[in-house]
């Protein structure tokens, strides 16, 4: 099985890493590439086409500008503890072991606006470069064009290493919409399966962006620390009050329910 989540804009660059283990992302020419074309962007610019403040589009600049290889430990972070959003505090990346963190690095991706696709221990440096974003450079009006089919393409060749290790190719989509747009489920060579977490809220059970987001997280953790690779096995999950609602659920759309936070 493999997870696929999205990055958080949030960013931690403060707290040292808790591990040294650490790989280099793969598509950093194609990054290489995307701030080369932000570096041309003064700061209002990037306020406008980010809907950022003026002090975040400042500080944005400013990464673009310091953005340079080779990547260190001493100028980077590991993916999955840089990032600091609802879904990584679900995942509680800093509180896994190293064989969970090892398991991660073969089962999860993060895709990401600027790095494409992202293992947990590949190291970046921050950045601010939304997935939806109308950035335009010599390969298409927006990120979704510039990256094309080589997410797919990154996301098919680990589905065939599934299938060589006697698993199900099976993308366990936890990603948010913007961010899973950059697959093109047509061309992916397995099976899609996308959780939905609801809780319930004025007399109906309804998705709450930001529990979903952290159970988004929790079900990555989840996977993670009990070693799934079969899909009945995810019907077990139940962190934080959540519990599998066959009723609502669907082939390749489980429903996780909760009643009370």
């Amino acid at each position: 099985m493999l997870l696929v989540i999205s990055p958080a804009k949030a960013l931690d660059f403060e707290t040292p890493p808790v591990t040294s283990t650490h790989t280099q992302p793969d598509f950093l020419d194609d990054a290489a590439e995307l701030i080369s074309v932000l570096r041309d962007y003064s700061p209002a610019q990037v306020a406008e086409l980010m809907s950022l403040s003026d002090a975040l589009a400042s500080l944005n600049v400013a990464r673009y500008a310091s953005w340079s290889r080779p990547f260190s430990p001493a100028n980077a972070k590991q993916a999955v503890l840089a990032f600091n959003g609802d879904v990584y505090e679900g995942l509680d990346a800093e509180s896994l072991s190293a064989e969970d963190l090892a398991w991660a690095q073969d089962h999860l991706r993060i895709l990401s606006g600027l790095y494409g696709v992202l293992r947990p221990l590949d190291l970046m440096q921050p950045y601010r470069l939304e997935m939806g974003t109308r950035l335009a450079s010599p390969r298409g009006k927006n990120l979704y064009e510039f990256w094309g089919e080589r997410i797919t393409a990154e996301l098919n060749r680990l589905l065939s290493r599934e299938e060589q290790a006697g698993r199900e190719r099976v993308l366990l989509n936890l990603a948010s919409d913007e961010y899973f747009k950059s697959v093109k489920p047509k061309k992916l060579n397995g099976r899609i399966v996308t959780p939905v977490f609801e809780d319930w809220k004025g007399g109906r059970y309804k998705i709450i962006s930001f529990y979903a987001k952290r159970a988004r997280g929790l079900m990555s953790r989840y996977v993670i620390r009990k070693r799934i690779d079969a899909l009945d096995a995810l019907e077990g999950f139940d962190s934080e009050g959540y519990a599998f609602a066959p009723e609502a659920s669907e082939a390749d759309r489980l429903v996780f329910r909760r009643r009370e936070v």
